[in-house]
């Protein structure tokens, strides 16, 4: 399973989201600073949840990087977009 994958199944069994959008942006990062050469350090999401609406910023925030446990040391940047 890649990462992406195992993002997707956090995610949607953490917050049942209504969206839920995930861009690996690792190619744009080639040769930057955190580029492992995996193909798997960059990465974009796009996540709407009811769970997340009713939570301050940094809570949401908070949230995600708890439902992503383990991965959050395997991804070097992740942007949220998340309500």
């Amino acid at each position: 399973m890649t990462v992406e994958d195992q993002m997707k199944a956090r995610l949607q069994a953490a917050f049942a989201p209504e969206v839920l959008e995930i861009v690996n942006d690792s190619a744009r990062h080639a040769g930057h600073s955190g580029d492992d050469g995996s193909g798997d350090s960059h990465y974009s999401v796009k996540l709407r949840s009811p769970v997340l609406a009713a939570m301050p910023r940094v809570a949401r925030h908070r949230a995600v990087h708890a439902a992503l446990g383990d991965l959050n040391t395997r991804i070097h940047a992740i942007a949220l977009d998340l309500g």
